[in-house]
């Protein structure tokens, strides 16, 4: 796009479709409405999204459940994840440039991927792989970026360790199981009964149910990763060997309370670190990373599959993925 293409955004009356809510609340305060496009202030990149994907985060912010760092600012877009081409850059934006093909999340304060464009910044976008589709691109940013810094930085997991994943199937489990068994570790988990043989076709041995008998698990594993937020602190520690380390990424204030304290235990918030976000678009790329899509709809239809996944609590079979008409 040229540079009088990109001012005639601004400069003419073109409005863009986003969903957007103007007070916290359910499922019911989500509108479809059409804006004006975001204009990328320095460091920021507007993208031209393709897909984006929905993560439990999104109705956890929407709802206010985050509103203690999220804010009181009105009107928000939802959304983090999202893959799509560059737009527009702003200043002293060097590493991306208009035409490329891009993913990667909105800020925390500033979602808003369910849309036709959405505003990032350029420490929280990497260039796509060439061989991965929009949409199986924007399944990995949050849940890639999560899973890779709970293990590599908070654990600083090694090859020949062992780490027990709670909701081992989940988008941020399944990707936790994936990185840790591509460095080396075994991996143990929990999941639903009737997943036992997709937990199994990960690699994941031993696989439990959630409502499990920790005792023959006893000392068994260097990291228990909490991705449901639901592990009792008992169980978990159970679990550990000495100086074992337990992650939860499902904040509270009582979480981060007991996080300050001495301990294993330590509540964790992926941040938008480009050479993380880069790492994980590299393990996409080469097939390591995959995540299974359960369904993709247009974003005109997105409301309603996103209260119907926020309602159910999770997509069974993969990422609930939402296109613009560009993206189709």
């Amino acid at each position: 796009m040229s540079p009088n293409d990109i001012n005639s955004l601004w400069g003419s009356e073109m409005t863009m479709k986003s969903i957007q809510y103007h007070r916290y609340g359910g499922p019911e305060v989500m509108q479809l409405e059409d804006i004006d496009p975001p204009r990328p202030g320095a460091g920021e990149v507007l993208i031209r999204v393709h897909a984006a994907a929905a993560n439990p985060m999104d109705w956890k912010i929407r709802s206010g459940q985050m509103k203690v760092v999220t804010g009181r600012s009105f009107p928000r877009g939802v959304g983090h994840d999202f893959a799509g081409v560059v737009e527009a850059v702003g200043d002293g934006v060097t590493r991306l440039g208009v035409g490329d093909e891009v993913l990667g999340a909105a800020p925390l304060k500033t979602p808003g991927a369910f849309a036709e464009m959405v505003l990032a910044e350029e420490q929280g976008v990497v260039i796509k792989p060439a061989g991965l589709s929009f949409e199986d691109a924007a399944t990995i940013p949050t849940v890639g970026v999560t899973a890779y810094q709970a293990l590599i930085g908070k654990a600083n997991l090694q090859a020949g360790q062992a780490i027990f994943i709670h909701g081992c199937l989940g988008g941020v489990g399944r990707a936790a199981a994936q990185i840790a068994l591509v460095h080396g570790t075994s991996v143990g988990g929990s999941c639903r009964a009737t997943a036992v043989r997709d937990a199994r076709d990960l690699g994941i041995d031993p696989i439990v149910d959630f409502d499990f008998d920790s005792a023959p698990l006893r000392g068994r594993f260097d990291l228990v990763f909490d991705t449901a937020g639901t592990l009792p602190a008992k169980v978990a520690r159970t679990l550990l060997k000495p100086g074992g380390r337990i992650i939860d990424i499902n904040p509270t204030p009582a979480k981060f309370a007991r996080s300050a304290l001495p301990g294993p235990f330590r509540v964790m918030i992926a941040q938008p670190v480009t050479e993380d976000l880069e790492a994980v678009a590299q393990a996409a790329g080469q097939g390591v990373l995959r995540l299974p899509i359960a369904r993709t709809v247009p974003l005109t239809s997105a409301i309603p599959a996103l209260t119907e996944l926020e309602r159910t609590g999770t997509s069974k079979g993969g990422k609930l993925i939402i296109t613009t008409e560009q993206g189709r």
